[in-house]
């Protein structure tokens, strides 16, 4: 999969003290990337874009963890 156009934004539900953040690049068609950005090189998971916001519904759902 090419990358090259992926622009990456840190999610807003990252933790302030680095510990914790992800990345997601939901900027190219039919695909919504994310990355940990502690280890950006470590690999990518690329999800549907309907998937993708299932998931960010019941994130938020859910609330932050405790």
């Amino acid at each position: 999969m090419d990358l090259i156009g992926a622009k990456w934004r840190k999610s807003s539900r990252s933790g302030s003290g680095g510990g914790d953040c992800v990345e997601v690049a939901d900027n190219l068609p039919g695909v919504v990337l994310v990355r940990d950005t502690k280890d950006r090189a470590g690999g990518t998971l690329a999800f549907a874009p309907d998937t993708w916001q299932s998931f960010v519904d019941l994130a938020k759902q859910i609330g932050p963890a405790a």
